[in-house]
């Protein structure tokens, strides 16, 4: 048997997957258990991007923030002594410290956010909201531009000391708003591109910068958690009673150590269409954390077996219309318990609707 029970999967043709961090094709390997008595979800693995992505969710990390994972296919719980006398494959010594977590410059951050002219994914947003709003958006969020195939939105990471954790640079279609991903996908990182030596990334929730406000009226928001950082700028813009944040993927910075930042605070989760189970499976450990958490299943219930195929998220429902109004009143057609979801927090819609 394998030294380590735990271990990477040893490489055949087709065994790397996607990866869920910085989302390119065969170049991510999963964990396998040598006793063949657990297996591990798709995201349990590492990146071989190592400097530009830099994605590596362990074992040891998938046993921390799922405990009742611990029990066998069979049912029987394992042993504790046993478990933590497991041995992991890494590449450092487990005595090693962890390298402390590495920052871009702020300088960086306020250089980005000009030149909205060439970003693709604000002139989308001008035509949904108009200039405007569709500006004062990018600057609450921090969202930036670059230079990288002819103008590109750059999601900072600013977490909620104000440290700029990273930098993830897509390629976004102005006409649909949709990510490029042919002929090939359109993701790097800051610290990639400028080649900045001995990164350590440790990523954070993208908005996060926001719980930083301790105001009345922001500290009384519900935070709600979606998937990608358009989704949640899409949200924001039509459903302000929330402060949206985004994990920058299903699995992104989805762990217990980055979700600290949500201590007493009421969550709403909303994953995309068929994750909903996945992301249900975190609630334990959120609820460690947060004051309340819920995960909504909202689009599971009102998708339909082609929405749920193409795995629609909520800001693909929210611009089905040209008006919010008009969204509300199809989704609240399609499935009546909305109304009632609306009427238990209060929430009203912007009207986003008009084009400059």
């Amino acid at each position: 048997m394998n030294e380590y029970r735990f271990h990477l999967q040893k490489y055949k043709p087709g065994s790397k997957t996607v990866c869920p961090g910085c989302g390119r094709k065969s170049c991510f390997t999963r964990y396998i258990d040598e006793a063949g008595e657990i297996s591990f979800p798709g995201y349990v693995g590492k990146c071989d991007h190592v400097n530009s992505c830099g994605y590596h969710y362990s074992p040891k990390e998938y046993f921390r923030d799922n405990p009742s994972a611990r029990e066998t296919s069979a049912g029987h719980k394992m042993n504790g002594n046993v478990f933590t006398a497991v041995k992991y494959a890494a590449k450092q010594p487990p005595t090693e410290q962890e390298p402390e977590i590495s920052y871009l410059p702020y300088d960086l951050v306020e250089q980005s956010m000009r030149g909205y002219d060439i970003n693709p994914l604000y002139r989308y947003f001008t035509k949904v909201a108009g200039k405007e709003e569709a500006g004062r958006l990018f600057h609450v969020y921090k969202v930036g531009t670059s230079r990288m195939w002819n103008g590109s939105t750059v999601f900072w990471q600013i977490d909620v000391r104000g440290n700029v954790r990273a930098g993830k640079i897509m390629g976004y279609d102005a006409v649909t708003g949709h990510r490029i991903k042919e002929p090939f996908n359109q993701v790097n990182w800051v610290h990639s591109v400028r080649k900045v030596p001995d990164f350590h990334m440790k990523q954070c929730l993208f908005g996060e910068h926001l719980l930083s406000d301790t105001s009345a009226a922001m500290s009384a928001k519900p935070v709600a958690i979606v998937e990608s950082e358009k989704t949640a700028l899409v949200a924001a813009l039509f459903i302000p009673d929330f402060v949206w944040l985004a994990t920058g993927g299903m699995h992104g910075c989805f762990n217990s150590e980055a979700m600290q930042v949500l201590k007493e605070r009421e969550v709403i989760l909303f994953p995309d269409l068929k994750a909903t189970d996945e992301w249900r499976q975190r609630l334990p450990m959120l609820e460690t954390i947060c004051r309340r958490v819920t995960c909504s299943d909202l689009l599971e219930k009102m998708a339909t077996d082609e929405q749920r195929s193409r795995r629609l998220d909520i800001a693909d429902f929210l611009l089905m219309e040209d008006t919010p109004q008009m969204i509300l009143a199809r989704m609240i057609q399609r499935n009546p318990a909305l109304q009632s979801f609306i009427d238990t927090f209060g929430l009203e819609l912007v009207d986003a609707g008009k084009i400059e």
